[in-house]
């Protein structure tokens, strides 16, 4: 398993690894050649979780190991399942299963058809050889890659707590944990998570907009020891959408974050104790 693969991911290890790991799927800028898309470029930025990765960038530094998607979203979305692709985009038919969902019937499957105002990201249908190439060269690498961190943290600990990061529009609440309705994560973890937000002055929703998408049905398995949680950032915390840049309360947010992540480190160091001495 690589660290770095040039376009497609990187992975930042602490020396002494805790079961702990975040993901940034969605903060993703190398933006490949073979897009081609036609919309603004600017709208395409504005669909990016911006800047979440360096958010969370201090991860290694708690001992949490942090892997990063390196191309856009909207090239390709990892928290969508394989399968959940629009026949209409196409310009053939797909060879294997396709069970399109709500959010490709609204442009906002594995590939992304529509941005907001419903502006169309291509002016063409796709070919098979093209989603397929994405899928396999992008899509599959990513969750090969979290698949085995995930796998190797819960082989030397017996446990593992997945936090997989995003952000959302302004409009919503400050955060919004989302652990799939307690099927993806022990309960005793998401509910301190979000207490200790609130202590800090956030408002903080749960499983409300946001619940969690592919990435917390494939991973979350609290029976097992496999505990994944879903994190939305407001944007209206850090970034000014007009102008695409950092507002001045982005270094408090990641002040903040910082403090959540130690947070996470000591929570997940005090269980795993506890379950080893229990054993």
């Amino acid at each position: 398993m690589k660290d770095y693969v040039a376009g497609i991911y990187r992975v930042e290890r602490p020396e002494a690894p805790l079961p702990l790991i975040f993901d940034s799927p969605h903060s993703g800028r190398d933006y490949p050649d073979d897009f081609n898309y036609v919309c603004p470029f600017e709208m395409l930025q504005k669909a990016e979780d911006n800047y979440v990765d360096e958010l969370f960038e201090n991860v290694p530094a708690a001992g949490g190991t942090l892997l990063t998607a390196l191309f856009p979203r909207t090239y390709i979305d990892v928290n969508r399942a394989a399968t959940d692709i629009d026949p209409d985009m196409l310009d053939g038919t797909w060879p294997d299963a396709v069970r399109p969902t709500a959010r490709s019937r609204a442009g906002t499957g594995l590939i992304r058809r529509k941005l907001r105002m419903h502006t169309p990201v291509y002016d063409r249908k796709l070919s098979i050889k093209d989603i397929k190439q994405r899928i396999d060269n992008f899509y599959k690498p990513y969750h090969d890659t979290l698949a085995g961190l995930l796998a190797e943290a819960h082989s030397a600990h017996g446990q593992v707590w997945h936090i997989n990061c995003h952000s959302m529009p302004a409009t919503q609440p400050d955060f919004c944990i989302g652990d799939y309705d307690g099927r993806s994560c022990d309960r005793d973890f998401t509910y301190d998570l979000r207490d200790f937000l609130k202590n800090l002055g956030y408002n903080v929703a749960l499983n409300h907009p946001y619940k969690g998408v592919e990435i917390l049905r494939r991973y979350g398995a609290p029976a097992q020891g496999r505990h994944s949680i879903q994190m939305e950032i407001s944007k209206a915390l850090y970034w000014n959408s007009e102008s695409g840049k950092k507002m001045k309360n982005y270094n408090e947010l990641k002040e903040n974050l910082e403090k959540m992540v130690s947070f996470c480190a000591a929570w997940v160091t005090d269980r795993n104790a506890i379950d080893l001495a229990a054993d």
